[in-house]
């Protein structure tokens, strides 16, 4: 057996202590449903086929994030079970922990491995990402120090778990993306994979202060740079979603940016400008608000003036990349609203720029091979 396999079983997740009560206790714990490898609805990423994801919830708490009204919403009258009164509002409050099956990751695992390449988006790379929806290496919060180890005991024996039995009973293919430090411990598991798995991390800034508004309890920027310069050192196969850039990302900072993610020889910088999703705005504003920072949010007043915004970005992106050196390993994300005839009117030459958006929208993301004659 592998050793790996025999130190990886789930601890046993004791009843949580009834000394400390509260709303709080309930919106960190366990989930209902079991972790399980289940098709992702990716459009025009080019990340994976498939998603692990192992919360709902995320203690990042970023306040630009799409998941609470794209897809946590759809589980609100469950939520409000666990003490979650707006899933929207309160992102980045609580953070459910999927219970472990093995028998149902299992079946999971197998159902992937076995669908034909024929059923599957070309752009997907065969691969399964951790996560989708949550970050696989978030610090989880608990008023009660006993039960937050036990919690965070089951979020890393979780991750570990099911990636080796992903290595060890399939051909699939691993994609990690974090904003956490706390991956560094898992780097030997990685390694383990080979060409099969690539480690990536969202790095839409190198400036801390500015991430302290759009991701105030995520890692700061710089302890992310520092990570991927060790997973780079030891081995790994890295990439980087510069993603979502910000209004106040200048091209200077974009400039920074792009030139730090150079130095990792990244086999993909992927980059997305900010979209406006139902609620983050609000979110955004309220936390400039509490840190007294003045932001740039009129780019989101009109539908107009947010495609200028996000048009003029990918531009000065691409223009840098190419400038660095770097431009064969980019991947922009242009949103799908970007593709509206009426924007495309307003372009110098509307064709060439619809063009242009129906070649990011289709490029598939590069995967280490063995040699360039593999296939």
């Amino acid at each position: 057996m592998n050793p790996l396999l025999e130190t990886a079983a789930l601890p046993e997740l004791a009843v949580p202590p009834k000394r400390v009560v509260g709303r709080i206790d309930r919106r960190v714990g366990l989930w209902h449903a079991p972790a399980v490898i289940a098709e992702n609805n990716f459009i025009y990423k080019s990340l994976s086929n498939w998603a692990f994801n192992v919360a709902v919830g995320c203690s990042h708490a970023c306040r630009f994030c799409y998941v609470p009204s794209v897809a946590t919403i759809k589980q609100a009258a469950k939520l409000a079970e666990y003490g979650v009164e707006d899933p929207d509002v309160e992102w980045g409050d609580y953070v459910l922990l999927r219970p472990w099956d093995e028998d149902k990751f299992l079946a999971s695992l197998r159902s992937a491995e076995h669908t034909p390449r024929a059923q599957l988006k070309p752009d997907g790379n065969r691969a399964v990402i951790y996560c989708s929806t949550t970050d696989p290496y978030q610090v989880i919060r608990h008023p009660d120090p006993v039960r937050q180890r036990e919690l965070s005991a089951h979020a890393r024996t979780l991750v570990r778990r099911s990636l080796e039995l992903i290595r060890d009973h399939s051909t699939l293919n691993v994609r990690i993306l974090t904003r956490s430090p706390l991956a560094r411990a898992d780097f030997d598991l990685f390694h383990s994979f080979g060409r099969r798995l690539v480690f990536g991390m969202s790095l839409p800034t190198v400036r801390n202060d500015l991430s302290r508004v759009y991701e105030p309890k995520a890692p700061a920027p710089s302890q992310r740079l520092a990570t991927l310069r060790a997973a780079k050192e030891a081995g790994l196969y890295v990439y980087v979603a510069v993603a979502p850039t910000y209004p106040e990302c200048d091209e200077a900072d974009l400039r920074a940016t792009l030139a730090a993610v150079a130095e990792l020889e990244p086999i993909t910088i992927f980059h997305e400008p900010i979209n406006i999703r139902a609620e983050n705005v609000a979110r955004i504003e309220a936390q400039a608000r509490a840190l007294g920072v003045q932001l740039k949010t009129e780019v989101f007043a009109t539908r107009e003036s947010w495609q200028d915004y996000a048009v003029q970005a990918l531009r000065t992106v691409s223009r840098l990349a190419k400038e660095l050196g770097i431009e064969q390993h980019l991947h922009l994300w242009p949103d799908k609203s970007l593709g509206s005839q009426a924007l495309a009117d307003r372009m110098t030459n509307p064709r060439q720029y619809l063009k242009r958006l129906e070649h990011w929208w289709h490029r598939v993301s590069e995967w280490p091979r063995a040699n360039s004659t593999e296939k």
